[in-house]
């Protein structure tokens, strides 16, 4: 299970995420995101209460990077030990902003 809530500050967005972002529940980011992004110049995904990722919830990452890297700038904030963890074993850390 995935909650998703934003976050709209002017031409900045952020994705609070809780529970797991995995193969269920990446379509979902995924399909927000295409609808959300047009205009924004700062995309910021909080993960305090994100619980897991997995390669799947990567993807999404990776792909919304790819859009930000032309307009504008993302990070991800808060995150867990657990998934700095991940991003670190797959590579993640060196692609994404990481606060």
């Amino acid at each position: 299970m995935l909650n998703i809530d934003l976050e709209k500050n002017g031409n900045g967005l952020t994705f609070i995420l809780s529970g797991r972002l995995d193969t269920t529940t990446a379509p979902e980011l995924e399909e927000q995101l295409k609808k959300e992004l047009d205009g924004v110049e700062e995309l910021v995904f909080d993960f305090a209460d994100l619980e897991y990722i997995s390669s799947a919830g990567l993807r999404v990452l990776l792909s919304a990077q790819k859009i930000m890297n032309k307009q504008g700038s993302m990070k991800v904030i808060n995150s867990s030990e657990e998934i700095n963890e991940i991003f670190e074993v797959t590579g993640f850390s060196d692609i994404l902003t990481i606060e």
